[in-house]
């Protein structure tokens, strides 16, 4: 899997891309929901590089060691905690979280591997407060 620069726009990016396949299933609705926060703005992102950073995540995951059955099943705590180590910058973390919440939700439905993505991200983060993530992932919405 490739690495990106700590703190990256494409770091941050992947967290988020990570939970949108983490259902087997991206949605356009996924997609429409983190530009209408502006995802791309608050990330540092060209606007519309979400979809591109979801294939290339796709790709890495299906190349190497993570080749076999779903892609998101060879994902052990370890690679998620390596992929999380790329994003250590505290306001950064609540941003990707805020923005990887409100996507997941944009299906209403919150799917077993987009719960275990998240929470990874908060235990790796120390960001345990998912009432907290979600008030803001709603807040956002309502606003947007």
């Amino acid at each position: 899997m490739r690495s990106y620069p700590r703190n990256s726009p494409e770091a941050a990016a992947r967290i988020v891309a990570l939970v949108l396949i983490a259902d087997g299933h991206v949605c356009r609705s996924e997609f429409d929901v983190f530009e209408q926060l502006d995802g791309s703005r608050e990330l540092g992102l060209a606007p519309g590089s979400l979809p591109r950073i979801v294939q290339v995540l796709c790709e890495d995951l299906l190349m190497g060691r993570f080749g076999g059955g779903s892609m998101l099943g060879a994902v052990d705590d370890h690679a998620l905690a390596s992929l999380m180590r790329e994003v250590d910058e505290p306001a950064l973390q609540r941003k990707v979280l805020r923005l990887a919440v409100a996507a997941a939700r944009a299906d209403r439905h919150l799917a077993d591997g987009e719960t275990l993505v998240l929470a990874a991200a908060r235990r790796h983060w120390g960001l345990e407060d998912e009432a907290e993530a979600g008030r803001l992932a709603a807040a956002d919405l309502q606003a947007a």
